[in-house]
């Protein structure tokens, strides 16, 4: 399942139709406003979950950053509070304000949407996203109560397409690679 999937099975049909009526798209420049950004934040889940110490960072963001509530309430999307937790969040993601610049310009040559639009609403989306994993994580039941991994084989079903780096269905190998890596690196 890819991001844009999961943002859909999350529950987040409400939360698309309020960030299209937010930025005044209709919901198939939304849909493709979202097939081009929500992989480029994919890839930077990607890179930080290969990062040291990325998957704690992830569990530890999914657990307590309460990020759910924008796919539960999409009026939060609106919200002040929500540009600046996706301004973080894309900063943890993408690292950078000119890589959030060079994505909306790639989207936006792709769509056909002005790169204006898609630049404010990248923070939405990265909030969207991360609601949305938030969601699936609390609803897999992978994350318990302390914050800790109930069900591995839930974290890593929900973690494989994005540990899956050479898409080869399998990520033994891409873990093997990314620990020799760490251990290259002490």
């Amino acid at each position: 399942m890819n991001l844009v999937d999961l943002l859909m099975s999350a529950g987040g049909n409400a939360a698309i139709g309020q960030l299209g009526s937010r930025f005044g798209l209709d919901q198939q420049q939304t849909q493709a406003a979202l097939q081009h950004l929500v992989p480029a934040l994919g890839g930077g889940l990607q890179r930080n979950i290969a990062s040291e110490g990325g998957i704690e960072g992830l569990l530890g963001a999914l657990a307590g950053g309460n990020h759910s509530r924008y796919i539960d309430d999409p009026s939060l999307l609106g919200a002040d509070e929500t540009i600046q937790d996706g301004n973080g969040i894309l900063g943890h993601l993408l690292g950078s304000k000119d890589v959030s610049r060079q994505v909306a310009s790639r989207a936006s040559a792709e769509t056909g949407i002005g790169a204006d639009i898609l630049k404010q609403m990248l923070p939405v989306v990265a909030t969207m996203v991360m609601g949305s994993l938030s969601k699936q994580s609390s609803q897999s039941g992978f994350l318990g109560n302390n914050a800790a991994p109930a069900q591995p084989e839930g974290l890593l079903g929900m973690l494989t397409p994005l540990l899956d780096s050479n898409r080869d269905g399998s990520v033994a190998d891409d873990v093997i690679g990314m620990l020799g890596r760490f251990m290259s690196n002490r």
